[in-house]
């Protein structure tokens, strides 16, 4: 299995030269199975060059989506495997409130995109997982989802196979001030032992009580889950947009330091753009 990012930021893209190193694109990270089975998770601008890739082959290509706030979805309509005939495209919706399950469709359509949805080439099916249903096989993955703490709720996701672990959990509020959907310790339970750990870490404690109940965690809480979980990796994600490189990594610096003062083997990171990772 092989993991490359392709979208790191949260809220909205960041570009503009302070933004290279890390990337300005919004969330979209490419699964790929051993068996060549292709899995992404959400659709903001980086599903663009990913779709540039994936336009290159003729494979069923299978979207988890977290949510439907716009940087999650706002790269669907420049996504070119959807121009492609007789592609197959499923579209997993996150478990949302409400349940809006075509909203990545209907951001195509009216008013807000000249190519309305129905006039696309490909094959797209929408394919929601029944409401009490927290585990699937994909192909040869089993996947679990979560409900995270972020207004209008979402889904985190596991993914298992070709023996690794993958834990995606971006725009969760470990602490929210309002009441929570998932507790910190079951996403210990969910990323127990995670290859990965894909987790938001949009803000410094600098950030609040401003931007308390805004749906993203703060950096060190990130690293404190991974830590109670034992992961083995932990990719700090959902960038906050105005975070130049420098800024970047000053923040990947710190968490790093707060895993040595913990004297944990954990690997902490920024994520950015191009990162690969085989398992």
């Amino acid at each position: 299995m092989q993991l490359t990012f392709f979208g790191v930021r949260g809220s909205t893209p960041a570009p503009g030269r302070d933004f290279i190193e890390f990337g300005g694109n919004t969330a979209c990270v490419h699964v790929e199975l051993d068996n060549g089975t292709d899995i992404i998770l959400d659709s903001g601008t980086g599903i663009i060059p990913l779709g540039h890739k994936l336009v290159k082959k003729n494979n069923d290509i299978h979207l988890l989506l977290s949510h439907n706030h716009w940087d999650h979805i706002q790269g669907f309509p420049f996504f070119a495997p959807i121009y492609q005939s007789e592609r197959n495209i499923f579209i997993t919706p996150g478990r949302t409130k409400l349940a809006e399950h075509d909203a990545i469709l209907q951001q195509m359509s009216g008013s807000l995109f000249p190519v309305h949805h129905q006039s696309l080439a490909a094959n797209i099916q929408i394919v929601p997982i029944d409401e009490n249903k927290n585990s699937w096989l994909l192909q040869d993955a089993s996947i679990s989802r979560l409900t995270m703490n972020h207004p209008g709720n979402g889904s985190s996701y596991v993914i298992e196979a070709d023996g690794a672990k993958i834990a995606y959990i971006t725009d969760n509020e470990l602490y929210p001030p309002y009441k929570k959907e998932t507790d910190f310790l079951d996403f210990v339970d969910f990323a127990q032992g995670a290859d990965l750990l894909v987790h938001d870490a949009q803000y410094l404690f600098a950030d609040m009580p401003a931007k308390a109940g805004w749906g993203h965690s703060i950096a060190e809480e990130a690293v404190k889950l991974a830590l109670a979980c034992k992961a083995k990796n932990l990719a700090l994600y959902s960038h906050d947009p105005s975070r130049t490189d420098s800024s970047l990594r000053e923040l990947e610096a710190h968490c790093q330091d707060v895993v040595n003062v913990a004297e944990d083997q954990l690997k902490v990171f920024a994520a950015a753009e191009g990162m690969n990772f085989s398992f």
